[in-house]
């Protein structure tokens, strides 16, 4: 598939909002037509937080397309505001944009946009292959009280004082993670909107997805950290057993951020999923496998 000019992109979603990627070209060709990679990041994320993993895609010869959910980083809420339809409505915008079929990565949130939209889409749209990393299909309801802190003054103020900051998003991430690394995380959690964090962590209560499962017929790998606090790591486990072609894999030590802790383990993933996305035909015995979705 042709992906897109290279460069910084804005894109109006259905309800008017802009939508903010960055669209980057390998350096040097691979020899063969590699599918576009679209990455959808989590809440309170941005498109910054897939950095090692995009820099080990262009490596690998992919072209790479890195949105900004609404209301983070560069985008903007529109006028329906945060909601999980709206999210996965502007995964829809994006896949378009990056010329049809491309493999969709997404992290937690944008995991559930991914999974939201390969079960909706027709046999020939939507995504070709699926990596949902520390991601699930339900089970994500998360408490008022832990959604009022997301927007808390005092929990945003700590979260702009460096070492503050660090600690108390230290258990989103494994022992391991590079301190500076640590660092970007806080950092772009702190530079999400307090009110965009707490309707992130809002719109996933009552979500279930797996009734939807058996009809999302592409090639899929879902990744799990061991020590993931945030999303229980049994749900990825389901979550895999319940699409009809994926692996599972679970990284151990690790915890939720694995764009960030474990990207050759992303990379990897997109590799299992590319050969049947790019070279699988949407039609014949594809149209089988696709089946009716």
């Amino acid at each position: 598939m042709t992906a897109p000019a290279a460069g910084e992109v804005f894109l109006t979603a259905e309800d008017g909002g802009r939508l903010a990627l960055s669209v980057l070209h390998p350096l040097e060709g691979s020899g063969e037509e590699l599918p576009v990679v679209v990455l959808a990041h989590g809440w309170g994320g941005s498109r910054r937080i897939w950095s090692p993993v995009t820099d080990r895609l262009l490596r690998h010869g992919f072209p790479v397309l890195a949105y900004d959910l609404r209301g983070h980083g560069a985008s903007t809420a529109g006028s329906s505001g945060v909601s999980a339809e709206a999210m996965t409505a502007d995964l829809a915008t994006v896949v378009a944009y990056a010329g049809g079929a491309p493999v969709v990565v997404g992290h937690s949130g944008g995991g559930f946009a991914a999974l939201s939209l390969a079960a909706a889409a027709g046999p020939d749209a939507g995504p070709a292959g699926l990596v949902l990393v520390a991601s699930a299909a339900y089970d994500q309801d998360t408490p008022e009280k832990e959604a009022s802190m997301m927007e808390a003054p005092l929990f945003s103020w700590a979260l702009r004082r460096p070492a503050l900051g660090r600690l108390l998003l230290g258990q989103m991430t494994g022992s391991a993670l590079d301190p500076r690394l640590r660092e970007v995380n806080r950092q772009v959690f702190a530079g999400t909107a307090p009110p965009v964090r707490g309707a992130c962590f809002r719109s996933s209560r009552g979500m279930d997805l797996r009734a939807a499962l058996p009809s999302v017929r592409v090639p899929a790998a879902v990744l799990t950290g061991e020590k993931d606090k945030v999303i229980r790591p049994e749900l990825g486990r389901e979550l895999a057993a319940a699409l009809p072609d994926a692996s599972f894999t679970s990284l151990p030590g690790a915890g939720h951020v694995l764009p960030l802790e474990s990207p050759d383990a992303v990379v990897s993933a997109v590799l299992r999923v590319q050969g049947p996305a790019a070279h699988g035909p949407r039609d014949g015995e594809a149209a089988k496998r696709a089946g009716s979705r």
